[in-house]
């Protein structure tokens, strides 16, 4: 009971990562939020949590959105003590294929929802004493794949914004780490191969680039952010930690 009567935010948790981490924190005793974009999505998952769940309809590129969801977290809970900023998504293209308008989206979920959760999350944390915030970044951080030039973009500035969180808020008792999946099955992957012209091709060439030749589940990434959320990773703060079956190693 790792998380037991930790209040916990997991935003994208209506899916892939962030539904295993919903579960997995609540069998480890914490008190969940699911947020979503989709409520429907959000209330499934709060529903197979149980009592210790509620569903939020979250639109993390929103502010507004984003105070709404940490409101109704202290309201019901009166506390925040782990925020996961899970919730983003990936387009196909290099920069020159890149639209402007898709371009500004996606970072408007990837890099500016991580920034409104952990801007306003951090003074109800600071009030408490302090608290944990992890976020997901992706291996992409730190080495580049083919024809993904705006996700790479985004996931590199979560890490980076990571570090520098870590450092401003390490005095204040809040730690601030993030969590380097590899390839993983997940709805996004499903959603990949089936825009894909040649999806059975396609999911072996992305089970290769992993060492160990398969792809990883949200459950294991999900394991990894319980780590980070928990004391376990009481001397860890400002640190990314990969998950990628060996993707990087190479």
């Amino acid at each position: 009971m790792r998380l037991a009567g930790k209040v916990c935010i997991v935003t994208g948790g209506g899916s892939g990562i962030g539904r295993a981490t919903c579960l997995l924190f609540a069998q480890e005793g914490g008190r969940i939020v699911v947020a979503d974009k989709s409520l429907d999505a959000a209330e499934t998952v709060a529903g197979e949590v149980g009592e210790a769940a509620i569903a939020h309809r979250t639109d993390v590129s929103d502010s507004q959105s984003v105070r709404a969801m940490l409101k109704q977290t202290v309201d019901r809970f009166g506390r925040l003590d782990v925020l996961v900023n899970n919730a983003g998504y990936g387009i196909p293209g290099s920069v020159v294929e890149t639209d402007e308008a898709d371009w500004d989206r996606l970072m408007a979920v990837n890099l500016n929802g991580v920034f409104y959760g952990c801007k306003y999350a951090i003074p109800i944390m600071r009030e408490r004493g302090g608290g944990v915030i992890v976020n997901t970044a992706s291996v992409v951080a730190t080495v580049g794949i083919r024809d993904r030039a705006a996700y790479c973009a985004s996931k590199g500035a979560v890490a980076a914004l990571t570090r520098a969180m870590a450092l401003d808020h390490v005095a204040e008792g809040i730690r601030i780490n993030c969590i380097a999946p590899g390839t993983i099955d997940s709805p996004y992957f499903k959603e990949m191969l089936a825009d894909s012209e040649r999806p059975e091709a396609l999911r072996r060439e992305l089970e290769q680039r992993q060492a160990m030749n398969r792809l990883g589940t949200p459950e294991e990434i999900a394991r990894g952010i319980l780590y980070l959320a928990c004391d376990d990773s009481s001397f860890a703060t400002g640190t990314m930690l990969t998950v990628d079956g060996g993707m990087t190693a190479r």
